[in-house]
């Protein structure tokens, strides 16, 4: 069970407020967590009293550095009582997540600080994303032996051009105004304006049907500009070295460039010397994801993502990878298979085998 301080719940002036309380681990979410905010969201979804939801982190690190995949890892190596929660973690979440897309009414996550995983799973997928200049928003999963999840089949395809393949093959750091160019972020304000946003929110005259206009309207008022999006000046790079459909044809097309040099080289050398560190199989598992899920919806995204967590949890590198970068923290992993070559088409669409009646499914 979770100390129920983990998850603070309050409500004023029609404003219903989640603050995730770990700020000692980066507020990572935990499935405890998820069961205390699942409810209250339902809850508010319903009462007529509110009219808006805020989601924001403890501290000044971090909005949420992700799910706990050390339990998860825990789980799957049989070190923690809880056999189950390999699957269970990920059904939960998921389905949290799909009611956080479908919220009826303003759900405002407030992305300041480190922004990962699981934490842009409970906000890129709400109606309102308020980055700060503190805000570093990140899709490593690749580095664990695990893919892009929490709808990022979706939201990264949602990205210009080809930097929804980039950010999730390469876990590539974003700050402010790169959230904002690729829609993971609606809104850039000030950091130390994010204090009086919120007391304006709950000063607000609710008006009965009207609730997101006023959000609107609020939020283009504490707006700033973030600056230009250093990913807008690389995105012709990006889409000619991310284009193809294979991770060697990448990796080619980056080499090239790197070996041509002009403005982009030192990138796309850096760039292909970090997707050789990557686990052979997260990288084309989520190449292939990206591809097979460009056009799906919340809904087909999580259902897929969920298919690939269960064949992930039965193999090898979500393992390594935890071990390596959360565990041991040698940062060495070593992958199964060990190459790209190793990793062939059969192996890859194994991934994307149906699961059956353990298939996730969502209530009507």
């Amino acid at each position: 069970m979770t100390d129920p301080e983990e998850i603070l719940l309050g409500c004023e002036g029609g404003v219903a407020t989640v603050t995730i309380n770990r700020p000692q681990a980066l507020n990572a979410l935990t499935l405890a967590n998820y069961r205390r905010i699942a409810p209250a969201l339902a809850q508010w979804a319903t009462d007529p009293t509110v009219h808006a939801i805020i989601v924001r982190g403890a501290g000044e690190r971090a909005f949420c550095a992700g799910g706990d995949v050390r339990a998860v890892y825990e789980s799957g190596r049989g070190v923690s009582g809880d056999r189950d929660l390999t699957a269970v973690f990920f059904r939960e979440e998921y389905r949290l997540i799909r009611d956080i897309h479908y919220f009826p009414k303003p759900y405002i996550a407030i992305i300041g600080g480190i922004t990962m995983g699981g934490g842009a799973g409970i906000s890129v997928n709400g109606a309102y994303r308020v980055a700060t200049e503190q805000t570093m928003f990140a899709m490593p999963e690749t580095g664990i032996g695990l893919f892009p999840d929490v709808g990022a089949t979706r939201f990264l395809n949602r990205a210009p051009g080809q930097i929804g393949r980039y950010l999730g093959l390469s876990g590539a750091r974003l700050g402010a105004a790169d959230a904002l160019y690729c829609g993971f972020a609606t809104h850039v304000i000030a950091q130390d304006r994010v204090e009086p946003l919120l007391a304006a929110l709950t000063a607000t005259a609710w008006e009965a049907g009207a609730q997101f206009r006023q959000v609107d309207t609020l939020l283009d008022e504490y707006a700033v500009d973030p600056g230009p999006a250093p990913l807008a000046g690389l995105r012709p790079a990006i889409d000619r070295c991310f284009a193809g459909d294979t991770i060697e044809a990448i990796l080619a097309t980056l080499a090239a460039d790197a070996a041509v040099g002009g403005s982009d080289a030192e990138w796309a050398a850096q760039t292909r010397s970090s997707l050789l560190t990557k686990s052979p199989t997260s990288l084309k598992v989520t190449l292939r994801q990206l591809i097979v899920g460009r056009d799906y919806d919340v809904e087909q995204a999580l259902q897929l993502e969920y298919r690939l967590t269960q064949h992930f949890m039965a193999a090898h590198d979500f393992y390594e990878g935890v071990r390596a970068v959360l565990i041991d923290k040698d940062q060495s992993p070593r992958w199964q298979p060990a190459t790209l070559a190793a990793v062939d088409d059969r192996m890859v669409e194994s991934y994307f085998t149906p699961l059956g009646d353990r298939e996730l499914r969502f209530d009507a």
